[in-house]
C-alpha cells in the first residue's frame, strides 16, 4: 500500500508537470509543450525492463531460462498497458485534470466486468454496490475538488483517449491475474511479470517512436529544456518501482484490491495537484471523500469479520478432526464450504 502510494503520487505529479507546463518553445514545439506522450511511456518502460532483468537475474540466476510462462503470454497485457499509458498522457492535452480523474476513478466496475469476461469470475452483489459507491464518491470529490484557473477544453478526442485508457487498463490487470492462474502463482513472481510485460512493451514503444518520428523532436526539446529530461527520469524511476508494487499486489490480493488502492491514490493526487498547480478544492468535495472512506472502512470491517469467522471455523474443524476419522471428513467438508 505504502509503496504504491509513494511511487504513483510522485509519478502522477511529474506526469501533470511534464504534459501541462509550457516550457521554452522549440522549432518543432512552438507552444512550449512536451512534444511526445509516447516518449514518456518509452522512458518508463526502458528503465523498468532494466530493473526487471537485474531483479530476475539476481533472484533466479538467469534472465529467461527459468521462466515458466513464455514471453508471448505477456504480449496482450504489454500492448494494453502501453496503450493505456499513452492514452493517459495524451488525454491531458484535451481534457482537464478533474475529467481525467473521474474517468480513472470509474474503472472499478469495468475491472469486475473484465474479470467476468476473461476468467468467468463471479462477484457478490454487495461488491458491485461497494464499487459503485466508491466510484461515485471519487467522482464527486474529483469534480468539486478541482477548479482550474485556466480553460481546459473537454474535446471529443480527449474523451476517446480516456475511454481507451479505461478499457486497456482494465484488460491489463485482469490478463496479469489470468497469467498467474494459468501458469501458477508460485511459478511467476512479480519480477518475472515485470520482465515479461516490459520486454514486449519496449518493442512496441520503440516502434511507435520510430514510425512517428518523435525521437528528433524530443531530443531538440531536451537540449532547450534539460530540466524536462530530469522530470522524465524521475517519472521512469517511480514508474518502475510502482510496477513492482502493482504486480505484487495483484498476485497476492487480486485486481479488485489493487484498483481500490489506486482509486484512493487518485484522491490524494488531486489534493497534491490542487496545492502545487493552484486548483481550488471546494467544500462539496468533502462529501465524496466521506462516501469513499466510509465504504473502505466498511470493507475493512467486513473482511476482518469474515477472516475471524474463517479462523474460528478452521480451529473448530481441526479440533474435531483430531477426535477421529469422522472428524477428518468434517474437516474436508468444512474446508470445501469455505472455499
Amino acid at each position: 500500500f505504502t509503496g504504491l502510494l509513494i511511487s504513483y503520487l510522485t509519478w502522477g505529479y511529474m506526469q501533470e508537470l511534464i504534459m501541462t507546463t509550457k516550457f521554452e518553445p522549440t522549432a518543432s514545439s512552438p507552444d512550449g509543450r512536451f512534444p511526445s506522450a509516447a516518449f514518456c511511456v518509452f522512458s518508463n518502460r526502458f528503465l523498468a525492463i532494466i530493473v526487471a532483468m537485474i531483479s530476475v537475474k539476481l533472484r533466479h540466476g538467469s534472465i529467461f531460462n527459468n521462466n515458466i510462462a513464455p514471453l508471448h503470454a505477456f504480449t496482450p497485457c504489454a500492448l494494453s498497458n502501453t496503450m493505456s499509458s499513452w492514452s493517459q498522457y495524451a488525454s491531458l492535452r484535451y481534457v482537464s485534470f478533474p475529467v481525467q480523474t473521474v474517468f480513472k476513478s470509474s474503472k472499478i466496475i469495468p475491472v469486475m466486468i473484465m474479470g467476468k469476461l476473461l476468467k468467468g469470475s463471479v462477484y457478490p452483489k454487495s461488491q458491485y454496490i461497494e464499487a459503485f459507491l466508491i466510484t461515485i464518491g471519487v467522482a464527486i470529490f474529483s469534480v468539486f475538488a478541482q477548479e482550474s484557473n485556466k480553460d481546459s477544453s473537454t474535446e471529443i478526442a480527449g474523451l476517446v483517449f480516456m475511454l481507451m485508457y479505461i478499457t486497456f487498463d482494465c484488460f491489463t490487470s485482469q490478463w496479469q491475474d489470468k497469467i498467474y492462474v494459468t501458469y501458477g502463482r508460485q511459478n511467476v513472481d512479480p519480477y518475472q511479470m515485470m520482465l515479461g510485460v516490459n520486454a514486449s512493451a519496449i518493442c512496441i514503444t520503440t516502434a511507435g517512436l520510430l514510425l512517428s518520428g518523435d525521437f528528433p523532436r524530443v531530443y531538440e526539446f531536451f537540449l532547450v529544456n534539460p530540466n524536462v529530461l530530469v522530470y522524465n527520469v524521475i517519472t521512469a524511476i517511480t514508474s518502475a518501482s510502482g510496477q513492482l508494487c502493482i504486480y505484487y499486489t495483484i498476485k497476492e490480493f487480486g485486481p479488485i484490491v489493487f484498483t481500490i488502492i489506486m482509486t484512493v491514490r487518485q484522491m490524494i493526487s488531486i489534493c497534491i495537484s490542487a496545492y502545487k498547480f493552484g486548483h481550488v478544492i471546494r467544500p462539496k468535495a468533502l462529501f465524496g471523500a466521506i462516501v469513499v472512506f466510509g465504504v473502505l472502512f466498511y470493507q475493512i470491517r467486513r473482511k476482518y469479520m469474515a477472516k475471524k469467522r474463517k479462523d474460528m471455523e478452521s480451529q473448530d474443524s481441526a479440533e474435531s478432526g483430531a477426535g477421529g476419522g469422522s472428524g477428518g471428513v468434517a474437516l474436508q467438508v468444512t474446508k470445501g464450504s469455505i472455499a
